[in-house]
């Protein structure tokens, strides 16, 4: 008898445990994803100092990284998670929950918190994302990103660069090299959000519909992308 009560109380332990965890990660990816909503909101209100119009206009997905954690000595790391969305034929799907981490070789000192944002440009791009894991300069091109209202005649960014990779530290934007960064689908993340496994892919064809908790984070990816596309449109009629 002893040892049946033992084993229920080990049971509903575990069970408590597990219940815990899953709101402790569903807290942990909503406020991801309201300071995912800031650093959109960062890139409408800085113009002059951050994603071009014709840049973000252009974007077949953005990826947003918040607190990507930068640091080491001698050798460096890097480790965030974060959330993307892609342009379907009704608008922007739901959000795909995905994380980021990888090493670089270099002298480093100290930890640094920067925001990440990722835009991917072509349909190149657009498939290893879905591919849910891939490595930047490995199976997939990117590059650090040209900041300003414009982007620079001289740059290929339409042709030949699959993603263009972007930091923000202290309110400034800057071009961001991510070497040998890996790119995956958070599955705790996208279960924690959805109540389920579901699939990177289904989520970014836009077969799934965006949750309660994330539809901030969409409207403003969908603001970002107006606002762009208008004043895109505004300065070629100068």
């Amino acid at each position: 008898m002893k040892k049946t009560l033992s084993l229920l109380l080990m049971g509903f332990v575990g069970m408590a445990g597990t219940y815990a965890l899953a709101g402790s990660t569903r807290e942990d990816t909503v406020e991801r994803l309201q300071k995912s909503v800031d650093v959109l909101h960062a890139i409408m209100s800085a113009p002059d100092k951050g994603i071009p119009e014709e840049v973000l206009s252009g974007a077949k997905c953005i990826l947003v990284v918040p607190d990507l954690i930068k640091g080491g000595f001698i050798f460096g790391a890097k480790h965030g998670r974060g959330v993307a969305t892609c342009r379907t034929s009704e608008g922007w799907s739901a959000p795909a929950f995905v994380s980021v981490g990888g090493g670089s070789w270099g002298l480093q000192i100290g930890v640094e918190g920067v925001d990440l944002v990722m835009l991917v440009m072509n349909e190149q791009g657009f498939q290893h994302l879905l591919s849910s894991k891939f490595e930047l300069t490995g199976e997939g091109s990117a590059a650090a990103g040209p900041v300003g209202r414009h982007a620079s005649a001289g740059t290929d960014w339409k042709m030949n660069t699959e993603m263009l990779t972007y930091s923000r530290s202290k309110g400034v934007f800057a071009g961001l090299t991510l070497e040998g960064a890996v790119v995956e689908e958070d599955n705790d993340s996208t279960h924690a959000i959805y109540g389920k496994a579901t699939a990177f892919r289904t989520i970014l064809d836009g077969k799934t519909l965006t949750p309660k908790s994330a539809e901030a984070f969409i409207h403003a990816v969908s603001q970002a992308g107006q606002q762009a596309r208008i004043a895109e449109a505004g300065d070629g009629k100068k």
